[in-house]
């Protein structure tokens, strides 16, 4: 994915009522951007860090800017939340992901479930519709056992262990069910489940894999300019 125009730097102040940032710059001028994330970004919203935004010519819009990307832990993290969706379908169309190839038709937002719409649903002729969630990951937390682990989630998701449990309704359908774990960022060398922030995600994730759902794992190679999909990260979900 690339940018559709150059990202404009600047330095965070403080994010704040979640969707809100102030952002001061270069130059001095502080506007207020939308963060496109609902989770906590634990970790990647410390004020002075260095952010880019990009710019809608929108007239309808209340914010021009939007958050981007920050700078956290010496690399830069992808916080926009919108974006992995379409990541991942761009990847799956051009074959980068080979647990998801060969289908012949990729749709996406499709309803399903309980009042739901899945992120990705994958259809070939002799083979079974494959249904296909995403979630952005930007958490990183070091651990002295095994390294720079990215984790998922970062604060409780009831929503998230709703869509595991209709993931898993499928495969008990005979479908095919598949959760991607999108790491927009390029530091981690696996990925873990945060069972302390959520364990009720821990638990339904467990009992989803149980049941049939399959999941992987993708890191992004990202710049002011581009993100794309870098290299699968082995999972961790029994630690």
């Amino acid at each position: 994915m690339r940018f559709p125009a150059p990202l404009i730097p600047g330095r965070l102040i403080q994010r704040y009522k979640r969707f809100l940032a102030d952002v001061e710059l270069d130059g001095g001028t502080v506007v207020t951007a939308h963060v496109p994330n609902s989770g906590s970004m634990m970790g990647v919203d410390a004020p002075g860090s260095a952010v880019w935004l990009s710019r809608s010519d929108n007239p309808k819009r209340k914010l021009a800017h939007t958050l981007e990307l920050i700078e956290a832990d010496g690399g830069l993290v992808g916080v926009n939340t919108a974006h992995p969706n379409a990541l991942v379908a761009d990847a799956i169309a051009a074959g980068l992901i080979p647990e998801l190839a060969g289908y012949e038709r990729l749709r996406r937002e499709v309803k399903y479930g309980q009042n739901s719409r899945v992120d990705i649903l994958l259809e070939g002729a002799g083979r079974p519709p494959a249904y296909v969630e995403v979630k952005n990951v930007h958490l990183r937390r070091p651990s002295l056992r095994d390294g720079l682990a990215a984790e998922f989630p970062d604060c409780p998701t009831a929503r998230g262990a709703k869509h595991l449990e209709e993931l898993a309704a499928m495969v008990a359908q005979g479908c095919r069910a598949v959760m991607v774990y999108l790491v927009q960022r390029m530091d981690c060398t696996h990925f873990r489940v945060a069972g302390d922030i959520d364990p009720a995600y821990d638990a339904g994730l467990r009992r989803a894999l149980a049941r049939g759902v399959e999941a992987v794992c993708w890191a992004c190679t990202l710049t002011p300019e581009t993100i794309e999909l870098q290299r699968p990260l082995p999972l961790r979900l029994d630690d």
